[in-house]
């Protein structure tokens, strides 16, 4: 049995070129409000699919970033780390299937908060590009109080 991979929290120097390199970027971007980051992360096309409970199912680039504005311009301050996640790879896609932890902090309160996660990447122009992201709580007092403070 192969050790569990070191978690993903976007402070790693990887290149997109590279899928955990591509997952950085993700967590880097989301972690710091980066809406241009992530806009490089995720593919221009049709094709990009988003599906979570704070969004629910968005598709295209333009109605993706709407919901990360939402996330960034708001009050709350969240970062996450993906972890216990395993990567499926062919030469132009990648699965990762995985968990994030972290913490949303709003009003001088923080709330731990902990999401199943799973995002494909397909490969275009010589890197990673996400194009697909599922999300979802098995804490539905967590999740509703998230949505609230969001």
């Amino acid at each position: 049995m192969s050790p569990e991979p070191k978690p993903v929290t976007g402070n790693e120097v990887l290149s997109p070129t590279e899928p955990v390199g591509a997952l950085a970027e993700f967590y880097r971007a989301f972690n710091n409000r980066g809406l241009t980051l992530m806009e490089r992360n995720w593919e221009q096309s049709g094709d990009s699919v988003m599906d979570n409970p704070i969004g629910g199912i968005t598709r295209g680039w333009p109605e993706i970033r709407r919901v990360y504005e939402r996330i960034f311009g708001g009050k709350a301050r969240v970062s996450v780390e993906f972890y216990d996640y395993t990567i499926v790879s062919g030469a132009d896609m990648f699965v990762a299937i995985g968990r994030e932890r972290g913490s949303l902090t709003a009003g001088g309160e923080t709330l731990a908060v902990a999401f199943r996660t799973s995002r494909i990447f397909r490969k275009s122009a010589g890197r990673w590009h996400q194009v697909h992201h599922h999300g979802s709580s098995e804490d539905a007092a967590m999740l509703a109080e998230y949505k609230r403070r969001l």
